[in-house]
């Protein structure tokens, strides 16, 4: 989803900010929000398009204020509301961040950007399976969103892998539209939550348990099927289907922090303290991105919101 509310042009060269948030999320948004009324010049950078990954949710149902809405339109409503208070500048990718005396240097794929505080919102990015056929087959069937890929295969049969919750969500609201859903997971039990357990059988939606998905399989212009092998008996099974959608985990978002000081848990999550402080004394970090989040939007929205008043607070102690 694509929402284009600030893109860079040629006339465009401010690179100076009290503030630099990387990454146009929900978590960002609510910092962007809190850091400008709190007096500080805001930019918000991304690498991709404002929205981050509440653009892909099919429905969201327990964010409060809203019974029910589509996640690009939530997305689009944070974003609207930002833009009142920040530069928002889609297809900046930041590469690096170094302290200087003044503050912090941020080199991006644009330019170098100068702040006093940044704040991390990079959140998630979809893990890979790493199995023959996946990159082959990326956009010719095979895709990691279902709400931004689904439709496209309206009346024909899919494959999810992965039965977390994402994978279930997935499954469920493709269910509605196209001919057959197939959920394919590998450990040998269900791993969603009860509600889409549930759901899932009242749909009579296949959930083949047990299962290491070993190659996607096609005709060399689109895919055909999955192949996975059966964990209890090691036999070779395959599942033939126009499109496969996967959801096997996530992976924050942190490699641009190699060497800026920013210290990481061992799975890449970006450690905070309780205010949203890393160890980097300037540096903050909300939503996703951070180590033991909740993965909510609601917990990212607070998330930034805590790392804007944290900063602003931090700000008034060192006068």
């Amino acid at each position: 989803m694509e929402f284009n509310l600030h893109a860079v042009s040629s006339q465009e060269k401010e690179r100076d900010f009290d503030v630099v948030i990387v990454g146009a999320g929900a978590a960002g948004f609510s910092a962007a929000v809190y850091a400008a009324r709190s007096g500080f010049s805001v930019v918000i950078l991304d690498k991709n398009v404002a929205g981050g990954l509440t653009a892909e949710a099919p429905l969201v149902e327990n964010y409060l204020g809203f019974k029910s809405i589509v996640g690009s339109d939530l997305a689009k409503l944070f974003a609207d509301h930002a833009s009142n208070y920040a530069k928002i500048r889609e297809g900046v990718e930041v590469r690096s961040i170094k302290k200087t005396e003044r503050g912090f240097d941020i080199e991006t794929s644009d330019d170098v950007y100068h702040a006093k505080y940044v704040v991390i919102t990079t959140g998630t990015t979809h893990k890979h399976l790493g199995v023959k056929g996946e990159s082959e087959y990326f956009g010719k069937g095979t895709s990691y969103c279902s709400t931004c890929d689904g439709y496209l295969f309206k009346g024909k049969r899919v494959v999810t892998i992965g039965g977390g919750n994402s994978g279930a969500i997935a499954a469920i609201s493709m269910s509605e539209y196209v001919k057959n859903v197939t959920i394919i997971e590998y450990m040998p039990k269900y791993m969603c939550e009860n509600a889409y357990i549930q759901e899932i059988k009242k749909r009579n939606i296949p959930y083949i348990m047990n299962a290491q998905v070993t190659e996607i399989v096609g005709d060399g212009k689109k895919v055909t099927g999955v192949k996975y092998k059966d964990r209890t008996t090691g036999e070779e099974k395959l599942v033939e289907t126009d499109g496969v959608f996967i959801y096997v985990g996530l992976i924050p978002q942190t490699s641009f922090l190699k060497d800026s000081g920013v210290k990481l848990d061992e799975r890449g999550y970006i450690i905070v303290d309780s205010r949203q402080r890393t160890s980097v004394p300037g540096i903050y970090a909300a939503g996703d991105v951070t180590s033991g989040n909740f993965a909510q939007i609601a917990s990212a929205v607070g998330d930034g919101c805590k790392a804007a008043l944290s900063m602003y607070s931090d700000s008034i102690s060192r006068k």
